[in-house]
C-alpha cells in the first residue's frame, strides 16, 4: 500500500472540506494507495505528465484533488479545493506545477 505525501498545505486545505467531502476523499485516496482507480478523475497534462485530478461532487458543492500516483514510493497530493467555476483556475494549475517541482525523481 503506498503512502500518501501531502505537499504544501493540501493536507490542511483537505481538512477545511465539508464532513461529506473529506469523506470522500479519504475513500478516493484509499483506492489509489491500494493500486485501483478513483470513481471519478481526469488527467491534468497541463500540470505535468501522470497528474491527475479526482473530482467529488457532493451536495455541499464541488471539490478537486490533484495528485499524481505514477511514482513507485507514494501518491503526491499537490494541491486540493473547492470548485467554483467551471474551468480550473489559473492559481490552481501554477500552484500545482510548482508543487511536483518539488518531487525528487
Amino acid at each position: 500500500m503506498k503512502p500518501i505525501v501531502w505537499l504544501g498545505t493540501s493536507k490542511d486545505e483537505v481538512r477545511a472540506f465539508p464532513e461529506d467531502a473529506r469523506r470522500d476523499v479519504g475513500f478516493q485516496l484509499d483506492k489509489l494507495q491500494r493500486g485501483e482507480e478513483p470513481d471519478d478523475w481526469k488527467p491534468m497534462n497541463t500540470i505535468g505528465p501522470g497528474v491527475r485530478e479526482i473530482r467529488i461532487r457532493e451536495s455541499s458543492g464541488a471539490f478537486r484533488i490533484i495528485y499524481v500516483a505514477k511514482f513507485v514510493d507514494a501518491v503526491h497530493v499537490l494541491h486540493a479545493f473547492r470548485k467554483k467555476t467551471q474551468q480550473t483556475r489559473t492559481g490552481d494549475i501554477e500552484l500545482a506545477k510548482e508543487r511536483l517541482k518539488t518531487i525528487p525523481r
